[in-house]
């Protein structure tokens, strides 16, 4: 399998270079993602490509000039959407460093935030994340016995965002534990969830009797699948509501140049381009 293998010259990133270096089981190309928050950030980006000349693994990077006042989401949807390029360019899947710790850390932003349960079952995507059953400890002996260098991101210690301000309360070794193994079976059930809505939901048009009669949480699931996802949980809503009461021959704009069309019985679901 080929592998773009996001680094950011910390810790967890070197380790996971490193590891699937010694693994030999893998074609990879190092990738690395500046987001211009920090001034002093190029140096991350001249360390990883010495990293990368020193496994002699090919190494792609691209910087935006994001600002300091960057928010860790705007950091995150830009460097997916680099690495996310460059997975296309090779035919290639993206690996990151996100471990154990990792997890805890966001199912509790998820939770503060009002999360559904889809929010426990966080790190679930097309992404290979080799790390998740090790702790943070784990990496940091790793590094240790194989003597890696590595780059501190200043950033890690400010009070700005979220992340930083939840981590020392959420990093008992038992609590990241049971986390884990909790998102586990989530992910397990997600997959469960997400199989019986393709058979559920495979063909249009859609009953609005159905829509109408089965639990709200259920029929919420169902419009996010047939949806793809292009809906906002109150967008939702408001479409089930228009589900129940809209006039047949009607169109009800549910947002995202997404578009439901209505007879008496039945309706369909219309996904608009957007240019």
């Amino acid at each position: 399998m080929k592998l773009i293998v996001a680094v950011s010259g910390g810790v967890d990133s070197v380790v996971l270079l490193d590891m699937l270096v010694r693994t030999g089981k893998h074609d990879l190309v190092v990738a690395h993602f500046d987001h211009g928050i920090r001034s002093d950030s190029s140096l991350d980006a001249d360390f990883v490509s010495g990293l990368a000349e020193k496994y002699r693994l090919p190494f792609e990077m691209k910087r935006e000039e994001l600002g300091a006042t960057a928010s860790e989401e705007l950091a995150r949807v830009r460097r997916y959407a680099f690495l996310r390029r460059v997975a296309d360019q090779y035919g290639a899947v993206i690996a990151t460093a996100h471990h154990m710790n990792d997890i805890t850390e966001t199912v509790a932003i998820n939770l503060m935030r009002g999360t559904g349960w889809r929010g426990l079952a966080v790190l679930a995507s097309d992404v290979y994340r080799p790390l998740l059953d090790m702790k943070k400890d784990d990496l940091f002996a790793y590094a240790k016995k194989y003597a890696l260098e590595w780059r501190e991101d200043s950033t890690n210690e400010s009070d700005v965002y979220l992340r930083n301000r939840l981590r020392p309360k959420v990093q008992n070794d038992d609590v990241v534990r049971q986390v884990a193994a909790l998102r586990s079976r989530q992910v397990e059930l997600r997959d469960e969830i997400e199989a019986e809505l393709e058979q559920l939901m495979s063909h249009a048009p859609y009953s609005r009797y159905f829509f109408s009669m089965v639990d709200p949480s259920v029929a919420s699931e169902c419009l996010r699948y047939m949806t793809k996802g292009g809906l906002t949980r109150p967008q939702r809503d408001r479409a089930l509501l228009a589900i129940k009461t809209q006039r047949a021959g009607s169109v009800y704009e549910a947002g995202g140049g997404i578009s439901l069309h209505f007879t008496s019985r039945h309706f369909t679901v219309g996904h608009d381009t957007i240019i």
